[in-house]
């Protein structure tokens, strides 16, 4: 079953941020441009290097959320991915601009999840949408409960 279109409109005047005009969820956004090294022999991006945009796409995020990663870290924190999903709806070649769509997803006492879209940022053309569930361990690796920012950001992060 084909997804409702992604279409978003400015939230607030921060442009990192957009509004999606069928569900009201807002979402963060940045953008990237795919490399030629990023793409395989058929001349569309590698499957698994959605992973790594799904990856700048969450600490971009977490970085304007004034929590960057290296002070997740910093605090004791590390958030190792223990599952992910992505339905492919459209191709991206070289040279391609996408907005990276993220934004907090459920959050439990030690997992907690991000979800993204990505689209072409010419076209708007939806090009995958996917999630990363991740566990929260201390500097040991034994799983923790979540730390209270992550926490607060999960929470204060805008919800229709």
């Amino acid at each position: 079953m084909k997804p409702k279109p992604f279409r978003t409109e400015a939230y607030g005047d921060d442009g990192r941020y957009v509004r999606d005009t069928a569900m009201g969820l807002v979402w963060h956004r940045c953008g990237n441009r795919t490399l030629y090294a990023d793409t395989d022999r058929s001349t569309v991006v590698y499957h698994a290097n959605y992973l790594r945009y799904f990856e700048l796409g969450r600490a971009s995020l977490m970085r304007d959320a004034a929590y960057p990663y290296r002070e997740v870290e910093a605090d004791g924190y590390v958030y190792p991915i223990v599952e992910m999903g992505v339905r492919f709806q459209g191709p991206l070649h070289y040279d391609d601009p996408m907005w990276i769509h993220t934004r907090p997803g459920e959050l439990e006492r030690v997992r907690l999840r991000f979800e993204y879209i990505i689209t072409h940022a010419e076209t708007g053309a939806d090009v995958c949408r996917g999630f990363t569930q991740h566990c929260a361990l201390n500097s040991h690796g034994i799983p923790v409960a979540i730390d209270p920012k992550t926490v607060h950001l999960w929470k204060t992060f805008p919800n229709p």
